[in-house]
């Protein structure tokens, strides 16, 4: 063999050893490419550049020497809260079968959360809370803790988590949370945490299978990024009927008007 093919089949032998090593980075963490989720369906719930598509509810502003801040604002690409007062950042869009992806970034003895199929959220009305109106994935700082019904990913007062898969405070987590009917999955950074229905729960088996989905300002620092989900509601597909003579007639019609419209804009 010359040194110039061997020289080749290395130089392949090392682009499909990179490739494949990309592939499966894509794979542990699927959603982390805008395009890439774009082609399976996903729909991204941030532009990366402002707050278009959410509703703050609750705690809109705080003072700081003297100044007038927002609570939720836009920085580097990431939606950030500053975790003043209470209070949540609503996507503007009600779903019923759904799955939802994002990452999040939470500072030290930061108290936050997901809320999934809740209401609209009223501060004067403290059942509507998507804790109680639906459900809320909590988001806590208590890496290494043992789970419960109130720790990181537990279905917040009702259901623990089955293993508490958080990561310390300052680093990235991923979370994908899927809903089907009754059905509720939700993996953290790569791990079950949750794989129930509700309705084997007695204390949640009559929560609604429709609502919106947001995070929650409740104290502390934190970030979230590559916020993405997928509807799944059942596509209804109309049953195709038969094209009789007058359908035919004007759809012939039709293309005859569209054809000379087309040669006079030529």
């Amino acid at each position: 063999m010359s040194r110039t093919v061997f020289r080749v089949m290395v130089s392949i032998g090392v682009a499909v050893t990179a490739f494949l090593a990309i592939q499966d980075n894509l794979e542990a963490r699927p959603f982390c490419r805008s395009r890439a989720a774009a082609s399976s369906g996903w729909i991204s719930a941030f532009n990366g550049y402002d707050l278009s598509g959410w509703v703050v509810e609750g705690t809109a502003t705080f003072k700081e020497n003297d100044a007038e801040k927002p609570v939720w604002y836009v920085e580097d690409g990431k939606i950030v809260c500053a975790g003043k007062g209470f209070g949540f950042l609503r996507y503007d869009k009600s779903l019923c079968d759904f799955s939802l992806y994002l990452e999040f970034r939470m500072s030290e003895k930061c108290n936050s959360g997901i809320g999934i199929r809740a209401d609209k959220f009223d501060p004067k009305k403290s059942d509507t809370r998507p804790s109680i109106s639906g459900f809320e994935i909590q988001i806590l700082d208590d890496s290494g803790k043992e789970p419960d019904v109130h720790s990181s990913m537990s279905l917040y007062r009702y259901v623990a988590p089955l293993k508490n898969a958080i990561k310390p405070a300052g680093e990235w987590n991923w979370v994908q949370i899927t809903a089907t009917g009754t059905h509720i999955r939700v993996v953290l950074n790569g791990q079950v945490v949750h794989d129930l229905d509700q309705t084997d729960v007695e204390q949640i088996k009559n929560k609604p299978l429709c609502g919106f989905f947001s995070v929650q300002n409740h104290g502390g620092y934190i970030e979230f990024r590559n916020i993405l989900y997928k509807d799944l509601a059942p596509t209804i597909v109309a049953r195709p009927c038969r094209v009789g003579p007058l359908a035919r007639l004007i759809q012939h019609l039709r293309a005859r008007r569209a054809a000379r419209v087309c040669q006079a804009c030529r």
